[in-house]
């Protein structure tokens, strides 16, 4: 398949659209800044771009890929599509009119009954389209259905032109911006890598680092946004580096603290025993925390 862009729709060779299905659902002008990749939870990539076109849903993607890469685009990429619902990222509330959403068909998470895997609408899964994980915002394991080699090709490839085309900053999962109210895309989908493949960067291994005294994790890269924890981390705290904004990292924090095994926020890179951080924060300047 050979992906193009016109006037924000997908076109192939020849100039000829894709599958285009007009969602029901469509916001007004959008400012892409990033690429926010579901899963549908349903049974085909039909049905899910049925629901999405109906005005009764309430929500729309920019496109939705099936299992054997087939894409329908269902928003041009200059209009708000409706698929984050309450979300927030990198300081912004609400990620509908700041991204671009893919719907990749998928059952999601599936439960164990008898010798089967079974999504939510019934259907039970072979044991080879399904990975057994725990998910990064939970403590207990369940079953993932897994995607197909020709979706994650075909995301890839949309996602690389986007990519160019709207100048991007960035991949991440609706697990990511509403973390434990959505599960999606879940384990199955190979995040690092993917998101590696969109960005150039090589972020299968992030730096972790140590923090040199205690530090405050806050909720966006800045001293205006709110402290997520009651107390800051301790001198010799592990975390690894996900992302950086200028003097702030956003970092996942290694281990349990305070009893939760699930930190992820912003602190001021000031106090990291990196020296090529401290560095280009000693050229930056600051270091109130």
């Amino acid at each position: 398949m050979s992906i193009s862009l016109a006037k924000h729709r997908i076109t192939i060779e020849g100039g000829k659209n894709l599958s285009f299905v007009k969602s029901s659902n469509i916001g007004g002008k959008l400012d892409p800044r990033f690429l926010v990749i579901h899963y549908t939870a349903g049974q085909s990539a039909g049905a899910a771009v049925s629901w999405l076109a109906s005005r009764e849903s309430n929500a729309s993607a920019h496109v939705v890929i099936g299992r054997d890469g087939s894409i329908t685009q269902m928003v041009p990429f200059n209009r708000v599509a409706y698929h984050t619902g309450p979300s927030s990222w990198d300081g912004i509330q609400g990620l509908s009119p700041f991204s671009i959403g893919f719907e990749l068909d998928n059952a999601g998470r599936l439960k164990r009954v008898g010798n089967s895997w079974v999504s939510w609408f019934g259907r039970a899964y072979p044991d080879d389209e399904v990975l057994v994980a725990t998910h990064k915002h939970d403590k207990a394991e369940y079953g993932w259905h897994t995607y197909t080699e020709d979706q994650i090709q075909a995301a890839l490839e949309l996602g690389a032109i986007l990519f160019s085309r709207y100048k991007l900053l960035d991949v991440i999962g609706h697990d990511d911006i509403s973390p434990r109210r959505k599960w999606d895309p879940g384990p199955a989908f190979p995040m690092q890598s993917f998101r590696s493949k969109l960005i150039g960067r090589k972020l299968e291994a992030p730096p972790i680092l140590e923090t040199t005294r205690t530090l405050h994790v806050r909720s966006g890269p800045g001293f205006k946004f709110r402290k997520i924890l009651d107390k800051p981390l301790p001198e010799q705290t592990c975390i690894e580096i996900l992302r950086r904004k200028e003097v702030w990292c956003f970092v996942d924090v290694l281990g349990e603290f305070e009893g939760d095994m699930d930190i992820q926020g912003w602190v001021h890179s000031r106090h990291l025993n990196n020296k090529e951080i401290n560095e280009a924060i000693k050229r930056i300047g600051g270091d109130k925390q």
